[in-house]
């Protein structure tokens, strides 16, 4: 798919390319956060792509120029016995060179509608509510969607219903991936 502002194109998978996204996510956290955290997220990367089942995980790229610019993982998040299907968006990166340029919420509209497309009911991630906010997240609280592992910023859990409704409480208890079930990462 192209991005019909600029030359942007967008994929789906990994495959042949976890190095690339790896490396992606590595260098934008070392970035952003130091080089400590660069290489949490590039390992939990690593960890995320060579260990969840391909049922369970999710990957959509932005590129320019057959150059990776973007990344966003999403994963299954279960809820007990209840029926919905939920994702959770962690982590996204944008290399630091195109950041501020509207290709993280381009990617991110671009994921959202292939989620929908393929039955996905509800998005959930943990992070900036003003950024995510563009993309339609909002807050949601822990009563409505519990959290697989306790919450530093509890304020960061947001969420939306793909449907454009509201998002009916799911039962606890929550379960993530392998690789995301590290408190470390909450």
């Amino acid at each position: 798919m192209t991005d019909p502002h600029g030359a942007l194109r967008f994929g789906e998978g990994a495959a042949g390319r976890a190095g690339e996204v790896e490396a992606l996510f590595a260098t934008t956290f070392a970035a952003s956060e130091g080089p400590d955290e660069g290489a949490v997220i590039g390992g939990f990367v690593r960890r995320l792509l060579a260990g969840t089942p391909p049922a369970d995980i999710r990957v959509f790229r932005a590129e320019e120029a057959g150059a990776l610019v973007g990344a966003a993982v999403f994963t299954r998040l279960r809820f007990g016995d209840d029926p919905r299907v939920v994702f959770i968006l962690s982590p996204m990166a944008v290399a630091t060179g195109r950041q501020g340029q509207g290709v993280g919420q381009a990617l991110l509209r671009h994921a959202l509608a292939a989620l929908r497309a393929e039955g996905v009911d509800i998005a959930i991630t943990y992070g900036d509510p003003a950024f995510y906010g563009r993309v339609g997240f909002a807050p949601v609280a822990e009563d409505v969607v519990p959290a697989p592992l306790p919450l530093n910023m509890p304020e960061g859990w947001i969420g939306q219903a793909l449907d454009g409704g509201t998002i009916a409480p799911l039962p606890g208890p929550c379960t993530c991936v392998d690789a995301l079930n590290d408190p470390s990462l909450w």
